[in-house]
């Protein structure tokens, strides 16, 4: 499994000596791996919404970095005979 850079999701936040450094929702000290533990369990979003202090918002963020992370990285094409041109 894919380790996701959380430091690229403006959402999040590691902070030392907050919850040992854990990724954690900007400004508070709710861990992003709940949101995803409570969805495995069958949670739905509004049912996390109300058992923690966090906006749809700010799930919806985290979810949508998951998801664009998950897409494959481009990888460019080799140039073909024709595109190569001697000098």
């Amino acid at each position: 499994m894919t380790t996701l850079d959380w430091s690229q999701c403006p959402a999040v936040e590691s902070v030392v000596g907050r919850l040992g450094g854990a990724w954690v929702f900007r400004n508070t000290r709710m861990p992003v791996s709940a949101v995803f533990e409570n969805l495995e369990a069958g949670a739905t979003v509004e049912e996390i919404i109300e058992q923690f202090d966090i906006t749809r918002e700010q799930i919806n963020a985290v979810l949508e970095f998951a998801a664009r992370s998950l897409d494959p990285i481009p990888v460019p094409a080799a140039p073909s005979q024709q595109d190569a041109r001697s000098v």
